[in-house]
């Protein structure tokens, strides 16, 4: 098929090459327009953006669709279908009509439930226990379009990292299936109830909360790795936990107490202990290591 790719982050790159390698024409690639990163806050481009160009695909960075001239660029492509994959930007209705089968979208939760920005930081953040990927047909309503396939995973123990590159696979195979025989995987419209929408993570979320349960903490802490990083800050310093364990015991919410191998922080039910820790611009060390060089003494309140 002649397929024009849409995506921005990681997660997408698994859809384009498993495209490629099905033998499928990517005669473009929209990404989002490269931002500045790093110390030097030079023009980086996208994950997929850089990996299109690798592979000798066209790139475009449109800034919006929703003009005539950029719509008109889009039709020209005559692609049989627009694969999209956590791409960035609203498809507006010529965008999402333009291809013969239309829009196909990777989305990274078992739809009705997490439609929107951050659909798996969300589930593990609420405990889900399991979560999946599927094919849904875009419309013209946020994430509100019928599915054609969904494959499903257990989230226990599981990083957003692990889920985003897990599901990215999924989401890959998934597709190459639906796009072999269309006709076998027609669209099911969603369900009217069950619809939770996942709100893009703020930065403040990743604040370790000690006053609820050390559950809710241990989740903070797989929800926000690898980014932006579940963390809390003492002696003036952030210092972010990239691995914790619950486990039952009673202390003060946000109050250090000894524990082997480190140290754990009181909640407001049971004890959070972190396994794997990092100081800004230095390398993930155990709470041991952490200890040997940086003090923070029994007793003082974390929150």
């Amino acid at each position: 098929m002649r397929i024009v790719f849409m995506g921005t982050p990681q997660f997408a790159v698994p859809v384009l090459e498993a495209l490629a390698d099905a033998g499928h024409q990517i005669v473009a690639c929209y990404s989002q327009p490269p931002r500045r990163a790093g110390r030097g806050k030079a023009l980086t481009p996208s994950p997929v953006h850089s990996r299109a160009e690798a592979m000798g695909v066209p790139v475009l960075t449109p800034v919006t669709l929703r003009d005539a001239e950029a719509q008109a660029a889009f039709a020209a492509h005559d692609a049989d279908v627009a694969v999209v994959a956590a791409y960035g930007l609203i498809l507006p209705r010529a965008v999402l009509s333009a291809p013969r089968l239309g829009c196909l979208n990777v989305h990274a939760s078992l739809l009705p439930r997490w439609r929107g920005a951050a659909p798996i930081q969300r589930a593990i953040l609420a405990g889900d226990a399991e979560t999946g990927v599927g094919i849904m047909q875009m419309e013209a309503g946020l994430d509100t379009g019928p599915v054609r396939v969904e494959k499903r995973t257990p989230v226990a123990g599981k990083t957003a990292g692990d889920l985003t590159a897990e599901l990215a696979a999924l989401g890959a195979a998934a597709m190459v299936e639906v796009l072999a025989d269309p006709d076998a995987y027609p669209p099911v419209a969603q369900a009217n109830e069950g619809v939770i929408h996942a709100a893009k993570i703020d930065k403040a979320e990743a604040r370790l909360d000690f006053t609820g349960q050390a559950t809710q903490a241990e989740r903070q802490v797989r929800a926000f790795n690898p980014a932006p990083g579940a963390f809390f800050e003492v002696n003036g310093e952030r210092i972010r936990v990239l691995a914790a364990d619950a486990v039952e015991g009673k202390a003060p919410a946000g109050t250090v107490v000894a524990h082997p191998g480190g140290f754990a922080v009181g909640c407001g039910e049971g004890l959070l202990v972190p396994t794997l820790v990092q100081r800004a611009g230095r390398a993930a060390m155990t709470p041991a290591e952490l200890l040997r060089g940086f003090a923070i003494l029994e007793g003082t309140n974390l929150s």
